[in-house]
């Protein structure tokens, strides 16, 4: 239970760093002040729970199912998957009504490489482990 708690948190973290980072990926709502923080901060926990999800359940057959593209492109395509993952996020979100928009795959694919790299640079300040 406490490594989800952390991973939720890592995610969240990482989201609103590329929601920072990006113009294409975001939330609904105003863009500055107390009043974004009030109003972003529950729908970035559900993306964020949404993505854990999508991580937990989704990648590890995604990305079994895809070892021969993954071999062919010396691992590239993991950054495609990835970028695949994060428009099904949006799309999930999306059904609960969130404000959650990716605009695009190319927004998807740099928004990833973001989320990749803040988790991973988390992971070792925190000590998560998957």
């Amino acid at each position: 239970m406490v490594a989800f708690l952390a991973r939720w948190t890592v995610t969240s973290i990482a989201l609103a760093v590329a929601a920072q980072l990006l113009d294409g990926i975001g939330f609904d709502g105003p863009s500055s002040g107390q009043a974004e923080l009030e109003e972003k901060l529950l729908p970035l926990l559900g993306v964020a729970l949404i993505s854990t999800l999508v991580t937990m359940f989704a990648k590890p057959v995604l990305t079994v199912l895809s070892i021969p593209f993954i071999l062919i492109t010396l691992g590239l395509f993991l950054l495609v998957l990835n970028a695949l993952l994060l428009l099904f996020t949006e799309w999930l979100a999306d059904l609960f009504d969130v404000g959650f928009h990716v605009d695009g795959f190319w927004a998807a694919f740099w928004g990833s490489i973001i989320i990749s790299i803040t988790t991973w640079v988390l992971d070792a300040l925190l000590g998560v482990d998957d």
